[in-house]
């Protein structure tokens, strides 16, 4: 690793429905994207999140790609109607990287109370940088 790249985007330009994506480039660098929002707090938390769950997925030798593809899959079966919008792939029990996302999340909110941001605002935040795309 050479550097840890973290840029915020439109929700629209990430590479599949989602507020938070990470990988891996041809030069070995950490590349984070998050989407825009409305309050800097959100768009710190969400990038703190990623982060913290790429930190412990390339610690444990789980393929990114393997993210990927389950986050796609996951997303096909939501338009399949199988989830809610509310549901996070993170959660769901077949995820590569459940554990890494669950305490990623701790992470998030523990920024969130430390800013004075409730999560219930971030939650609103976080849909409506989603329905912007």
């Amino acid at each position: 690793m050479k550097k840890i790249v973290i840029e915020i985007i439109p929700n629209s330009q990430q590479r599949y429905p989602t507020l938070g994506d990470y990988w891996i480039d041809e030069n070995g660098d950490w590349q984070i994207r998050v989407s825009e929002m409305s309050d800097m707090r959100s768009v710190v938390a969400v990038a703190l999140h990623e982060l913290f769950e790429m930190g412990g997925v390339v610690h444990k030798g789980i393929p990114i790609e393997s993210i990927d593809a389950f986050d796609i899959m996951f997303e096909k079966e939501r338009e399949e109607g199988k989830h809610s919008q509310e549901s996070e792939p993170g959660y769901d029990r077949r995820s590569p990287y459940w554990s890494d996302h669950f305490n990623a999340e701790m992470i998030e909110r523990h920024f969130l109370s430390h800013t004075g941001l409730i999560w219930n605002l971030h939650s609103l935040n976080c849909e409506k940088a989603e329905q912007d795309a």
